[in-house]
């Protein structure tokens, strides 16, 4: 069953949330009530394909059991101790993430902007500590395109202007030079500079791939000139572009890793910075801290969703079905609307040459099948990392003639 016009019930929900809430999202004419595996259904009984996931967030599917009750287990035991305490679930999520990742430490915390905040104050630190840059001097290459959060410091070094506006003055330490042009970001170097912040793919900017052996590249000349390379994999980590992280297509290994969303499988915020002792050391008692960091209850549905991700194989089965959703976007859109189609693992978008994406949203949703448009131009195509062939396949059935504009 699709939606085809808005009922009195989602109208009524609606208009509650717009009466109290602040109008920083223009979300879908859609009212979510329930969600399993890659399926989510509305307050009206109406059944959608989930293909966003929470911009990864549940790439484990909605509600999956196994994560549902170490959750629920964990919340009848203990949810919250604070960091003034030790608790007996953090030191096994540290470990599990660890050994996952490769690095030798990890640092906490619950969102992802959080984590990107944690990663800008440990390269700073890092590079006055370490590489001896004089005080409040220290600089931060970025990317133009870029989107690793909401905080005042993380839009200041952003160039959309819908995300900058009224809200300056921008933090200053911060160098913006064009995605995917490794020669531009090595001129950008000086004695300043201490960290490189980018995305491997940038999500929010419409899936943008960087060209082949841009990280590479990258790692080479932060290498050389003795710059911490940061990836935020907020996004592209844990499973979502066929890889266990998005580094590893090119073995660009990063000095520090950002991860969050599917982390903890859409069920609590967990996010954090993992880094060698070299950079790790920085932080000292006192120095960097949350109170819900590390909590007993985001750990246990942590550990859980790792667990998932490892046992259900979701890294394998989005390489294989981002290949084969790929291949049927390219092979059967044809509109002359459509500019691009893009995409790695279950990491996919379509870009049209004008701003029509919304409109190609909305009807995406009244053929059941969930998806957001992004910078205007582009949608969006992240299924759940769960989701069957046979329903991936179902979902493009259903998206290809409204993506198509057919």
């Amino acid at each position: 069953m699709t939606a085809t016009t808005t009922s009195p019930r989602t109208a009524e929900l609606i208009a509650q949330a717009e009466r109290w809430g602040a109008h920083n999202y223009h979300p879908l004419d859609v009212v979510l009530a329930r969600g399993e595996g890659a399926f989510v259904w509305d307050v009206d009984g109406r059944r959608y394909v989930d293909m966003l996931s929470a911009y990864s967030a549940v790439s484990q599917g909605h509600c999956h059991p196994r994560i549902v009750a170490a959750l629920v287990a964990q919340a009848g035991r203990l949810s919250l101790s604070s960091r003034a305490f030790h608790n007996d679930r953090m030191g096994e999520m540290l470990e599990r993430i660890a050994a996952l990742t490769g690095f030798a430490r990890v640092l906490p915390m619950n969102t992802g902007a959080e984590a990107v905040e944690t990663a800008i104050k440990a390269m700073r630190r890092w590079g006055y500590d370490a590489k001896h840059v004089e005080d409040d001097r220290a600089e931060i290459i970025v990317a133009a395109g870029n989107f690793h959060g909401r905080t005042t410091t993380i839009i200041g070094f952003s160039d959309e202007p819908s995300y900058r506006r009224g809200f300056g003055p921008p933090t200053p330490g911060f160098v913006l030079v064009p995605f995917g042009d490794a020669a531009a970001l090595a001129a950008a170097i000086t004695p300043r500079t201490v960290g490189v912040l980018l995305e491997p793919i940038q999500g929010e900017g419409g899936v943008i791939i960087p060209p082949d052996g841009y990280l590479r590249a990258v790692r080479e000349v932060c290498t050389r000139e003795r710059v911490l390379l940061c990836l935020d994999e907020i996004q592209t980590g844990l499973g979502r572009t066929g890889a266990m992280f998005a580094w590893q297509h090119e073995g660009a290994r990063p000095d520090l890793i950002v991860l969050g969303k599917a982390l903890s499988g859409g069920l609590y915020p967990v996010s954090c910075v993992c880094a060698d002792d070299e950079v790790m050391a920085v932080f000292t008692p006192g120095s960097h801290g949350s109170t819900y960091g590390g909590n007993p209850l985001g750990a246990a549905a942590c550990v859980a969703a790792l667990d998932v991700l490892v046992d259900e194989g979701l890294v394998e089965r989005s390489a294989e079905l981002g290949a084969h959703a790929l291949s049927r976007l390219r092979a059967e859109l044809h509109s002359p609307e459509i500019a691009e189609v893009r995409g790695r693992g279950l990491m996919m978008a379509v870009d049209y040459r004008g701003c029509i994406a919304g409109e190609v949203a909305r009807g995406l949703a009244a053929a059941g099948v969930l998806a957001k448009e992004t910078r205007g131009k582009t949608i969006r195509l992240m299924p759940p990392l769960v989701i069957s062939r046979q329903d991936l396949d179902t979902a493009l059935d259903a998206a290809m003639p409204v993506l198509d504009r057919r």
